[in-house]
């Protein structure tokens, strides 16, 4: 006897197309769409761009302000690489403090320039699994090293939101008042975590077999802390690129709205939509050139390099990995 698999059923009760059947479709055929737009925008964004003035700019950044970028930049790279520090700490395995940051930094690399999906989440469980840990303890680290990530975007960008609202360009003709609403928003949310951590911290809950955990609050202090200092350090490159000709504030809360903006997006790397968002909010307060001539440098020193040694890394990793260097120490 035999058995054979229905093909699904399209159709709800009384004839009518099942919605859970096109849904996905439509689903996809609008992420495509809005994709196409915005790649549309930036296209005819780029052709009013003085690209002579962009590359004079770039001729003109003093060789001190790049040395400080690359300090910062390596500082900032460094500090993430400790976010899965908290994540060991979080799921409790044991793999070594060298071999965390290296698998943090090739991931974090190549989340920069490919996408959370692909680089955040994806190198995470290649790298993680080859190390020899389990999925479920993966999922966890990845949550905590994201959790941890947005939790000092939230708290610094509301603090920023409600205390230095961004003065915007003339020509929009609107305040900034929902900049404010939004910023309060952000800090009831980033105090109701301190809270429930310090009420509730070191607990574990099962909830349809799924595991939930709240870190004892100094944890939660530390992740909040040790995120705000990276979103400072990042903000703190394009600030030196710039000459400091623009209020670091401004800098770091265009560096805030530009990092939300690109994952909107669905944008790899935010590519164009970080450097449009930043002419759209500061273009008067600095020449396009100058601005886009400090991205261009940014992302060469905060994405392209990390990126050629990530890349290198890894390939050392899969050859550890391949010749069983980490199953013959577990």
């Amino acid at each position: 006897m035999t058995t054979r698999t229905l093909p699904r059923n399209t159709m709800a009760d009384g004839g009518k197309p099942d919605a859970r059947a096109w849904w996905p479709w439509l689903k996809r055929g609008l992420t495509l769409a809005f994709f196409a737009a915005v790649v549309y925008l930036l296209a005819q964004y780029a052709q009013h761009v003085d690209w002579d003035d962009v590359l004079d700019s770039l001729r003109e950044m003093p060789p001190l302000a790049l040395t400080i970028a690359v300090g910062l930049a390596a500082l900032s790279h460094l500090l993430y690489s400790c976010f899965d520090l908290l994540g060991r700490r979080y799921t409790g395995h044991n793999l070594r403090t060298g071999m965390v940051m290296v698998i943090n930094f090739i991931s974090y690399a190549f989340n920069l320039t490919l996408g959370s999906l692909v680089g955040g989440v994806g190198f995470r469980y290649r790298l993680y699994s080859q190390a020899g840990l389990a999925n479920g303890v993966i999922t966890r680290i990845v949550s905590m090293s994201m959790l941890t990530n947005w939790l000092g975007y939230k708290l610094l960008a509301g603090l920023l939101f409600i205390f230095h609202p961004l003065v915007l360009p003339p020509a929009w003709h609107m305040g900034n008042h929902g900049l404010q609403w939004a910023g309060f928003g952000l800090v009831a949310i980033s105090s109701a975590y301190l809270i429930a951590c310090f009420r509730m911290g070191d607990h574990r809950w099962t909830v349809r077999g799924h595991e939930l955990y709240l870190p004892p609050w100094r944890m939660a202090v530390l992740q909040m802390a040790i995120s705000c200092i990276n979103w400072m350090l990042m903000a703190g490159v394009i600030y030196v690129l710039l000459g400091q000709r623009i209020a670091y504030t401004d800098v770091l809360t265009v560096l805030l709205v530009g990092a939300i903006a690109g994952v909107v997006a669905h944008v790899p790397a935010g590519l164009g939509v970080f450097e449009f968002v930043f002419v759209a909010l500061l273009s008067h307060q600095v020449s396009e050139g100058r601005l886009l001539a400090a991205l261009l440098a940014y992302r060469a020193i905060y994405y392209l390099v990390p990126m050629a040694i990530a890349s290198v890394m890894y390939l050392a990793f899969e050859v550890k990995a391949k010749r069983g260097h980490f199953a013959a120490r577990a």
